[in-house]
């Protein structure tokens, strides 16, 4: 059986620009403010919804076929996840150090 895929219109196109345009604001101040902690979280959600997305495209609706193109978004998304996951450690004990010194 042969994935097909679909035409996209353009409000479609527009949509997705944006979304991807309002990601990559998120990420970019994430970077500029790596130690915001709800920002840290917002920006692990961005990638956690570009993986869904292109997950369920690929094996649930079946409108996208594994080609680099769709490869590509997957492994950047996988493997930030695994990242900020790693950094998130390193911010709680941050966290934790910065409050006994307060203390």
């Amino acid at each position: 059986r042969s994935l097909l895929l679909y035409a996209v219109n353009g409000l479609q196109a527009r949509t997705f620009g944006v979304w991807t345009l309002l990601s990559s604001v998120i990420r970019c101040l994430c970077a500029i403010d790596i130690r915001n902690r709800t920002l840290y979280h917002i920006t692990l959600f961005t990638f956690f919804l570009a993986l869904a997305h292109f997950l369920s495209e690929v094996f649930v609706y079946h409108t996208a076929a594994l080609t680099i193109g769709v490869m590509a978004p997957l492994m950047v998304a996988s493997f930030s996840i695994m990242g900020m996951l790693i950094g998130l450690q390193y911010l709680e004990v941050e966290a934790l150090s910065q409050n006994k010194k307060k203390n």
